[in-house]
């Protein structure tokens, strides 16, 4: 293959997390031992240094239709009134008419806070179940996958173009990207919200390594891409939000001058090696080293009889079951609020899903694969906590500090 960035074929295998089904396809007990597996592989340019999966999952296969619904954690949604607040505050706020374009709205959350503000609003969502979803709440969004094409038919331009979570799933970047510079308002704003590879790094957030996930940008590699296409970030900020993820502001290139707090990302890149390969490399070895580790902690567990329940049913949560080699003999079931997952099985491991409020009693750990939400699942769990009840998690993302 090519460098999905800059078109190199120069480039390393820095991470096997060997073959894995797609992760969001959940399963009905009909369906277990039937879905298909897929190489999990990163790859390092060595050109752009961007990391990026090697081997492509349709995004007919994988976002048609699927189970994630942003609403569903409080710290999402604040997170989502915050980034709707701070870009109208700064940017937009006396503007008399002020529209804004979500690409991969989901259920609408982040459009909501907009709608909020005085913004005309459109969503743009690949899966139809979750579009109605957004639609019967008041959000505008239209069903469909987005293309360059798509978006050059829209009418008219936009101050606000919103990409949460999606800019590293998208199989025709070039073209996308190319559309988005193509309807941004002169002085408009492009918000990119991302994974910050640094901080999975950090964190040692292999499981938020996935299919859906086909690159994994940092500053530097992201500004390569916006570059080739008529774009530029001025500012962006680290947010704890998943873990990690950069809040980057983007405009047509050479609008704006590039703010200190962009610049000290930058500074601190060059510093930490963030994309240098030889730091992938030994990120890959600290991986091998936590499946040893999770599995010999679950081992004894299992030895003492501790009932163990999965805290959440992330999609995330499925590369780190399937890498360690975690089922039901370990984890018993996986707690989950979102409806959409009720009696559903995890891909790969079969571990059934159950809802929080149709437990019969707690377990004696849970095992959290939601860790992305510590603070929101230890407030909501205090009771729990001082019944004894404990809470692991695998992975303990460190502090963001502003």
């Amino acid at each position: 293959m090519n460098c999905r960035v800059c078109d190199s074929n120069s480039l390393d295998l820095v991470l096997d997390l060997h073959e894995q089904p797609w992760c969001n396809n959940f399963l009905r007990a009909e369906e277990i031992g039937t879905e298909p597996y897929y190489p999990l592989r990163v790859v390092y340019c060595h050109q752009c240094h961007t990391p990026q999966l090697d081997y492509t999952v349709s995004k007919e296969v994988m976002f048609g239709d699927h189970t994630y619904l942003s609403g569903v954690t409080r710290t999402l949604d604040a997170h989502f009134k915050h980034v709707a607040a701070e870009v109208d505050e700064t940017f937009f706020k006396h503007q008399a008419r002020k529209r804004v374009l979500d690409i991969g709205s989901n259920d609408g959350t982040q459009l909501k806070h907009f709608q909020r503000l005085g913004y005309d609003v459109l969503g743009i969502e690949s899966s139809k179940g979750t579009a109605e979803i957004a639609n019967k709440a008041g959000v505008e969004t239209m069903a469909e996958f987005v293309s360059g094409e798509v978006l050059k038919k829209l009418p008219g331009k936009y101050q606000v173009i919103n990409a949460a979570g999606v800019f590293f799933h998208l199989e025709d970047l070039h073209d996308i990207t190319d559309g988005i510079r193509s309807i941004l308002d002169e002085d408009g704003v492009f918000v990119v919200q991302f994974l910050y590879m640094k901080r999975i790094v950090e964190n040692m957030a292999f499981d938020q390594i996935y299919h859906e996930h086909l690159l994994y940008y940092n500053v530097e590699t992201i500004e390569t891409l916006l570059n080739l296409h008529g774009l530029s970030m001025f500012d962006a900020y680290l947010s704890p939000i998943h873990g990690g993820s950069i809040i980057g502001y983007v405009g047509l290139r050479g609008k704006r001058g590039f703010s200190q707090r962009l610049g000290q990302l930058r500074k601190e890149e060059e510093l930490h090696q963030s994309n240098d390969l030889a730091t992938y490399r030994a990120f890959a070895e600290e991986v091998d080293k936590m499946k040893t580790r999770n599995r010999e902690f679950l081992g004894v567990v299992k030895e003492q009889g501790l009932t163990v329940y999965g805290f959440g049913a992330p999609v995330k949560g499925n590369t780190l079951l399937n890498y360690f080699e975690i089922g039901p003999e370990y984890v018993e079931c996986l707690v989950e609020k979102n409806p959409l997952r009720r009696d559903l099985y995890s891909p790969g491991q079969y571990i059934r899903i159950v809802m929080e409020d149709e437990l019969a009693g707690p377990p004696d750990m849970y095992y959290v694969l939601a860790w992305n939400f510590k603070e929101e699942i230890l407030a909501n769990n205090q009771q729990l906590i001082e019944q004894g009840v404990e809470f692991y998690f695998p992975i303990d993302p460190m502090p963001v500090l502003s």
